[in-house]
C-alpha cells in the first residue's frame, strides 16, 4: 500500500488550497452535480503548473466509495491521451475525497446537441476525438490490458474551449486482459439506460463492443441534435429503435437535426450514419472495433472538409464572375461650383457638352 500511495504522491493537493480555489465550495463556483456529488471550478497550482481546474467533491451517501475514488486516480494516471480528461490531482483529507481535473470550459456534449451554432464540421471533429479517446482505452499502447469504460454517453464527453472532446468519468471502468474475449458481470451492473448495450442488460455480458454500442447511440444523438430518450406521459422512452428504423427505411432526413441539413456533404453523412448504425448491431460480432470507427469518422470528416473547400472555391469564383461581368461605371468628374453656373448661363448646348449626349 505504501508503494501505491508513493506512486501518486505528486498528485496530492491540500484541502485548504482547494477550499481557497473554490471559495470554500461556494455556490458561485458550482458548475455541476450528479450521482457522485458536486463539481466546482477554480484556479489552483498542481503538478503540471497553475490553471483553472474542475473539482469533483465525492459524497459517500451517493454510493461513490473509496474503491471508485482510487480506481479513477489509478486509471487517469496510467492511461493518458489527449482525448481523455486529465487528472491534475486529488485530496483525501479531513473526511473529503476530491478529484481535480483539467477544466473543460464548454461543459459536456449533451448540452450542445441542439445548439444551432454547432456546425456539422464541429460535430464530426468532436465525435472523432471522442472515438480516439475510447479507442485508446480499448487498446492502450504498450500494455496488455484494455479498459472498458462502461458508461459512454454524451454527458461523459467534455469539451474544452477549442471544442476538443475529452472522455471522462472512468471511475466505473473495468480493466481486463487484452487477450480475454469478454467479461461476465453477474452483479453490480452499471451504466445509463438508453445507452446500455441490450446484450449487457439481458445477459450480463460486458465487452468492449458494449462501449461501441453506447458510442453508436452518442453518434445518433449528434446527428439528430437531441438526447436518446424522452418522457412521454411521465414514462421514460428511448429513441434508438426509432433512429435505427429511420436508417433502415432510408428516411434519415426525417430525424436529422434540421439546422444541419444544408451544411452536409451527402457522402460525409452516409459514411457517418453507416458507422453509427453498425455500432448498434444486435450481435457483438457485427459491431466494429473502435479503431475502425475512428477510421470511418476520419473519412467522413475528410469528405466534409473537401466539400466545404470546393463550395467556398465555387462561391469565390461566382463572386469574381459577377464582379467582372458588371458594366463599367464612368468615372465621376468633379466640376467646380462656378463652372456649371457658367455653362448653364450659356444655355442648353453648353450644358450638353458637359454631361454628354
Amino acid at each position: 500500500m505504501a508503494i501505491f500511495f508513493n506512486e501518486f504522491k505528486h498528485l496530492v493537493i491540500q484541502l485548504e488550497e482547494i477550499k481557497s480555489a473554490t471559495d470554500n465550495f461556494g455556490d458561485n463556483n458550482l458548475i455541476g452535480r450528479g450521482g457522485f456529488g458536486k463539481v466546482y471550478k477554480g484556479t489552483i497550482s498542481h503538478s503540471k503548473g497553475t490553471s483553472m481546474a474542475a473539482f469533483k467533491r465525492l459524497d459517500s451517501k451517493y454510493g461513490q466509495g473509496n474503491s471508485e475514488f482510487w480506481k479513477e486516480i489509478t486509471m487517469l494516471s496510467r492511461y493518458t491521451h489527449e482525448n481523455l480528461v486529465s487528472l491534475l490531482g486529488y485530496c483525501d483529507e479531513g473526511g473529503e475525497k476530491i478529484l481535480v481535473y483539467e477544466y473543460a470550459s464548454r461543459g459536456s456534449l449533451d448540452r450542445h446537441l441542439s445548439d444551432t451554432a454547432l456546425t456539422w464540421m464541429q460535430r464530426l471533429r468532436i465525435c472523432l476525438g471522442a472515438a480516439r479517446g475510447l479507442s485508446y482505452l480499448h487498446d492502450p499502447k504498450g500494455t496488455q490490458q484494455r479498459v472498458l469504460h462502461r458508461d459512454i454517453k454524451s454527458s461523459n464527453i467534455l469539451l474544452d474551449e477549442n471544442w476538443n472532446a475529452k472522455v471522462s468519468d472512468v471511475g466505473l471502468s473495468r480493466i481486463s486482459p487484452a487477450n480475454q474475449p469478454h467479461t461476465i458481470v453477474i452483479s453490480n451492473m452499471v451504466g445509463t439506460l438508453g445507452y446500455l448495450d441490450p446484450l449487457y442488460l439481458e445477459m450480463g455480458l460486458l465487452t468492449k463492443e458494449s462501449d461501441v454500442y453506447s458510442f453508436g447511440v452518442v453518434l445518433f444523438e449528434v446527428l439528430c441534435g437531441r438526447l436518446c430518450f424522452e418522457f412521454i406521459d411521465s414514462r421514460y422512452q428511448t429513441l434508438v429503435h426509432t433512429w435505427k428504423d429511420s436508417y433502415k427505411e432510408k428516411k434519415l432526413d426525417e430525424i436529422i437535426f434540421q439546422d444541419m441539413l444544408q451544411q452536409m456533404d451527402q457522402s460525409s453523412l452516409e459514411t457517418f450514419s453507416d458507422i453509427a448504425y453498425l455500432c448498434l448491431h444486435e450481435s457483438l460480432e457485427g459491431r466494429p472495433m473502435t479503431a475502425h470507427v475512428v477510421n470511418e469518422l476520419e473519412i467522413a470528416l475528410e469528405r466534409q472538409v473537401t466539400y466545404e473547400q470546393q463550395r467556398d472555391h465555387e462561391d469565390m469564383n461566382r463572386d469574381q464572375t459577377c464582379f467582372s461581368g458588371r458594366s463599367e461605371v464612368p468615372p465621376l468628374i468633379y466640376i467646380p461650383k462656378e463652372e456649371p453656373e457658367m455653362l448653364l448661363s450659356k444655355g442648353k448646348q453648353g450644358a450638353e457638352s458637359c454631361y454628354g449626349d
